[in-house]
Order: C-alpha cells, then structure tokens, then sequence
C-alpha cells in the first residue's frame, strides 16, 4: 500500500515539463518531488504516474518510492510565482510525490553506458511497451544515475487510453509503436528472454493492490466509463489483458530493434 505524507514545507519548484513538480519536504522528514493534481495535465497524468512508477517496483526495477501527499491551503505560499502559485491552490488534498534522489544525475548514453547490461536493458524495455509510456527517448530518458544504479522517473504520460474511455478498445491490445525511440532498445537484446518472467510478476492480486491505491478524487466520474469504483475495474481488466498479451508488444519491440542493429 501507497503510503500517505503531509507537505510541511515548500523547498523549491522545479521548473520544467507540464506537471510544474516541486521539492517538498513532509511530516516524515523526507524529501520528495511533487506532481500536483492541479497542474495542466490533470490528475489522470497522477493516476499514470502511480499505476506505471508501482508496476516498476512490482517487477523489481528501481524507481523511487511513491507517496501521496495531501496538501493543505496554505502550502506554498512562499512561492512568488503567480504561474506557480495556480496549480498549488488547484492542488490542495492528495497529490503524488517520488523519494528525492539528491545528487543524481540524468541518464547519458555515453557517461551511464557503463551501468547498462542487456537484461536490465530488456526489462525496462518490457516494461514501458506494457504500460505505452512513450517517455523514455534519447531526447527525454527519464533516467537517473543515482548510486550506481539507473532509476526510472515519470510515467505520467504513459496509459494514456484513459483520456478517451472506450469499452471495446480495453479488450484489443495493439503493438506500442513509439517502442522504437526507445533509449535502451539498443541495448535490449533479452526482450524476448524476459517475457514470461515479467508477466508471471505481474499476478492478478498484485495488479488489484495496486489499482486500488488509486484515490477516489483523481477518478471524477465519467460518463463514457462510470465512477471511481468502475474505472478502477477498468484500469484493472485493461492490466491484465495487456499482461496477457504481451506477444504482441514484445513483437514489436523485437522489429523495431531489428531496425537499428
């Protein structure tokens, strides 16, 4: 279960991407990065984030531990920034934050090709044609090196199906096409490897512990879908059913390597 922290002090925002993240430190004396609900993207780009940054951890790669985090009126007000300061009153009640990594760096091919082999290579690669994040190019790796070790951040913009529910196209899975601007799938020469061992991870009960961490505020109801309750049963069945048919990712994923190598 997602834990749950209170911001007690606003530390810096972080000027970049769509989600206006800040650090933060909270009631547990950690530091955190916040992406705020009531940023441009909405907090179904919060619902992606945990979904896609709690599957990682199921699977066993490094991303930094999600809390969520409630928000009270008076947090950051020292932020001077009017553009800043709209998204934090828009935020106040739960948000979503990752572990702060101080320090770390962000991936590199040529400075961080030391800390690549092809199974850690193959399992990131699985894992974002899974969750259709198309968020890990050279341009933008969401990758850091931290300790010797890559972590992955930022998986908001992934399942991104759920900005236009449709009944019928939660049953068809289809290849992830953006699996080719991969920043590791050169190094992935295990897709095929890995395959079984990812998808037996990813049992039933550990994907409905997760779904079920989503809160009932970021899922407004939806005519086109249903309620909290009823998303969630559909971000469920689509999980499974993409688990299920991973053939067809991993096919894609092994033409579109076949591609550059």
């Amino acid at each position: 279960m997602v834990r749950t922290v209170a911001a007690t002090r606003y530390v810096e925002a972080l000027r970049e991407g769509g989600s206006v993240p800040a650090i933060i430190e909270a009631d547990d004396e950690g530091m955190y990065v916040v992406k705020f609900r009531g940023a441009g993207q909405g907090p179904r780009a919060l619902v992606a984030e945990l979904l896609g940054g709690e599957i990682g951890r199921a699977l066993g790669l490094a991303v930094p531990e999600l809390v969520l985090v409630e928000l009270d009126e008076a947090f950051g007000r020292a932020e001077r920034d009017p553009e800043i300061q709209i998204p934090l009153k828009a935020s106040v009640g739960l948000n979503l934050a990752l572990d702060y990594l101080p320090g770390s760096l962000m991936f590199d091919t040529v400075a961080s090709a030391k800390l690549i082999d092809p199974l850690q290579a193959s399992q990131i690669v699985w894992f974002d044609a899974y969750i259709t994040n198309p968020d890990r190019t050279v341009r933008n790796p969401n990758i850091l090196s931290w300790h010797g070790k890559l972590w992955l951040i930022d998986h908001g913009a992934s399942l991104y199906f759920h900005y236009a529910w449709d009944q019928a196209a939660l049953k068809r899975q289809k290849p992830f096409t953006p699996i080719r601007n991969h920043v590791l799938l050169p190094w992935a020469s295990m897709i095929d490897d890995v395959d079984a061992a990812m998808r037996a991870r990813l049992t039933n009960e550990m994907l409905a512990a997760i779904v079920a961490d989503i809160p009932a505020d970021w899922l407004a109801d939806d005519p086109a879908i249903g309620d909290a309750e009823e998303q969630r049963a559909a971000y469920l069945a689509y999980l499974a059913a993409r688990r299920d048919a991973s053939r067809v990712f991993v096919e894609e994923a092994l033409h579109a390597r076949s591609q550059l190598v």
